[in-house]
């Protein structure tokens, strides 16, 4: 005779007091549990803090009332896998640069938008006369003619007559003196540009930029304006760079010299290298749009600029969104399932349901590498064998 059950006794729930129809004790269930991985992962996992869910299609003895659950399975891959972080940025012109205009005159012709002007060249127009971009990194700041003082500005202007090509046969030296030989290629050269040919090169007619050759990114006068302190023009290197602004934690990833793939709009990746971090603003790759140089209004981000291996891939896209990729650590030949397929187990560790047609079981392995929703994985498995995972 059975006896009644103490009021005292502890409660438990419906299902561990569920017997089956035939009175026998209910067999033990499977306690297996989902690992739920975020989708940006970069890290290795561990063994603790893993949220777990069950598999209700792993629960047997229970046949009339088993939970019908899709699934599905994916091979086992081999192959690499790299960690990483990904920001949002943008290819833009590099090295935004204004150009301000010297001495007085009205502007009369300027150039188009994205124009590209090599050294030698009229840039723009001040009272029909053309202003001809020079190379160097120092300001025209006076006239420069026979009798004036030996300088730095005088040996610049040397440098530039000779790589145009008009002191051939002159014997010219690039120094500080200004001879007559160098008044000789002035003469030369406005000559070229079909000017007087005074052999003094006048305060104004020419802008002098580090580089050789700029593309005219934004005009900040029109025509008719007269010459002040304000800039009459945008102009930048015909390189294309990309530009991103990390979150103050996604720093640490960003190393100087550090190399990173550059995705373009189109799908292709490029190689790139970063150049530089700056505080604040913008730094020389723009504000992150796709034409640049706009500045970042004030904001104290970091400005990460990279320089990319390929410009002509690059400017395939041409000024426009970019998707930068900090490679962090990688495997190579690696067995890799799906992060949906690991298994939590209890006692710890982790496993994988091995599938061969209506057949399964349940292999322990070891984690390695977790990266893009991927898991290198070793243990009892070989390449093409399929896993479970959920539908």
């Amino acid at each position: 005779m059975s006896r009644p059950a103490k009021t005292t006794a502890a409660k438990t729930t419906a299902a561990e007091t569920t017997t089956p129809a035939d009175g026998s004790p209910a067999p033990a269930r499977s306690r297996r549990r989902r690992v739920v991985v975020p989708l940006v992962v970069v890290a290795v996992l561990g063994g603790s803090g893993v949220l777990a869910a069950v598999r209700p299609w792993e629960r047997h003895g229970f046949p009339s009332v088993q939970q019908s659950v899709d699934h599905a399975t994916a091979p086992v891959q081999k192959g690499s896998l790299s960690s990483g972080i990904q920001v949002g940025g943008a290819l833009a012109y590099d090295n935004p640069t204004p150009v301000v205009a010297a001495g007085r005159g009205t502007l009369t012709a300027l150039p188009a938008v994205g124009a590209v002007v090599k050294a030698g060249a009229q840039l723009y127009e001040v009272d029909g006369r053309p202003v001809v971009l020079l190379t160097g990194d120092r300001p025209m700041w006076r006239d420069l003619g026979p009798g004036v003082d030996d300088g730095l500005d005088v040996k610049q202007l040397k440098r530039n007559l000779i790589k145009l090509g008009h002191a051939d046969g002159l014997g010219l030296t690039v120094d500080q003196k200004f001879t007559a030989g160098t008044a000789t290629a002035v003469k030369r050269w406005q000559k070229a540009l079909g000017e007087q040919q005074t052999g003094t090169v006048a305060l104004g007619s020419v802008v002098v930029l580090p580089r050789p050759t700029v593309r005219v990114q934004q005009l900040g006068a029109q025509l008719g304006s007269a010459l002040g302190a304000t800039a009459v023009m945008t102009v930048t290197s015909t390189d294309l760079v990309a530009t991103v602004q990390p979150a103050d934690n996604q720093l640490s990833q960003f190393k100087p010299n550090g190399r990173v793939t550059v995705k373009l709009t189109d799908g292709s990746t490029v190689q790139g290298r970063i150049r530089s971090l700056v505080r604040g603003g913008s730094g020389n790759g723009g504000d992150n749009s796709p034409e640049g140089g706009g500045g970042s209004g004030g904001s104290d981000k970091t400005t990460v600029t990279i320089a990319l291996d390929s410009q002509q891939q690059a400017k395939h896209a041409g000024p426009s969104s970019a998707t930068v990729t900090v490679v962090g650590n990688t495997v190579s030949d690696a067995l890799i399932v799906p992060v949906t397929a690991l298994l939590a187990l209890d006692g710890g560790g982790y496993g994988v349901q091995v599938t061969d047609g209506s057949a399964t079981r349940l292999v322990k392995v070891q984690l390695g590498l977790v990266a893009d929703a991927k898991a290198q994985i070793t243990g009892d498995v070989r390449a093409g064998d399929q896993v479970v995972i959920p539908k």
